[in-house]
């Protein structure tokens, strides 16, 4: 088993561009995966992890309702924002700056096959992150996700999770709220959930910018603990 994970952080990048760039990843382990089961080849597969920060955007999972996306096509353009549907779980999410996005794009073959157990640790890396921020998240039962002050009036999202996988290779993932402008959220439902709201970093702390670089140093020490995992940066490739 392979538990080395290429680590990109690609910077800001637009989203459509991002996702071509999942999918030649996605594409090139499943091939792999492919060629051992057909040839009995033996070869390794390589497992993936790049961070990035879209401009504004919205995405639409797979099962979800465009209902759920409150502006049209004109007040799109008029808010500088793109929308996409895409091939991941869930339903409508917002990216944008200020917000951490990480897609792991690995083969669970090497780890563990139980996607439950890899949205588990994904959400598990962010409450033990926000934790070092003395921020009490929590999962909120039935909703994939981070939470603050669930089961209260208060209930609010600051890390949303949707994920694709196939014979076990994984790829979308999570994006964090960090220094986002939550503004962007009064266009959608997010998440389809009507009586919840989201929130960022920032806000919780009464400050005007956290640290995105130290965040992410402490996702990816909470994440290399969970999946007994190493993380080898690489050149950024898009």
């Amino acid at each position: 088993m392979n538990k080395k994970i290429q680590l990109q952080d690609i910077g800001r990048k637009d989203y459509k561009e991002t996702w071509e760039y999942q999918e030649t990843l996605f594409k090139e382990i499943l091939d792999i995966k492919i060629k051992n089961r057909r040839e009995d080849a033996g070869l390794s597969t390589p497992n993936h992890f790049l961070f990035v920060e879209h401009p504004h955007v919205y995405t639409l999972g797979k099962s979800g309702d465009i209902s759920n996306l409150l502006l049209s096509e004109e007040q799109l353009e008029e808010k500088e924002a793109t929308f996409y549907k895409i091939n991941r779980g869930g339903d409508i999410t917002y990216h944008g700056p200020g917000q951490i996005v990480g897609y792991p794009i690995l083969d669970l073959d090497n780890f563990f096959t139980d996607i439950h157990k890899y949205l588990r640790f994904l959400e598990e890396m962010v409450i033990l992150t926000l934790a070092e921020y003395d921020i009490n998240a929590t999962r909120s039962e039935g909703e994939t996700g981070v939470w603050i002050d669930v089961g209260t009036p208060f209930a609010r999202k600051i890390c949303a999770m949707g994920v694709r996988a196939s014979r076990w290779v994984t790829m979308h993932g999570f994006a964090l709220n960090i220094n986002a402008n939550l503004g962007y959220f009064d266009h959608i439902i997010p998440c389809g959930i009507k009586d919840k709201t989201v929130t960022s970093l920032h806000v919780e702390l009464g400050v005007d910018r956290v640290d995105v670089d130290e965040v992410k140093a402490k996702l990816l020490k909470h994440f290399t603990t969970l999946f007994e995992a190493e993380f080898i940066p690489q050149k950024a490739e898009i």
